[in-house]
């Protein structure tokens, strides 16, 4: 298909750069693209069938290093 239309993991390292020219980068485009990923996610780990513990894990583990990164001056003094 299109060049604008294929996923990130689809795109030749030659083709980045047209690829990200192609990109919406408005508040809304930017909005749109979140709500895709969220909703990619959700549906791969958190509303499966017979889901485990990996897409909690991944959320728990993603705070726990934002949290890190927010408290590292106070974390190294």
């Amino acid at each position: 298909g299109p060049l604008s239309e294929r996923p990130l993991k689809e795109v030749r390292l030659g083709e980045l750069h047209t690829w990200i020219s192609t990109c919406n980068f408005s508040p809304q485009g930017l909005l749109g693209a979140v709500q895709k990923a969220w909703s990619s996610y959700c549906a791969k780990y958190i509303h499966v069938r017979q889901g485990g513990p990996a897409g909690i894990s991944m959320l728990l583990a993603g705070y726990c290093l934002l949290s890190y990164g927010w408290n590292y001056q106070h974390f190294s003094k």
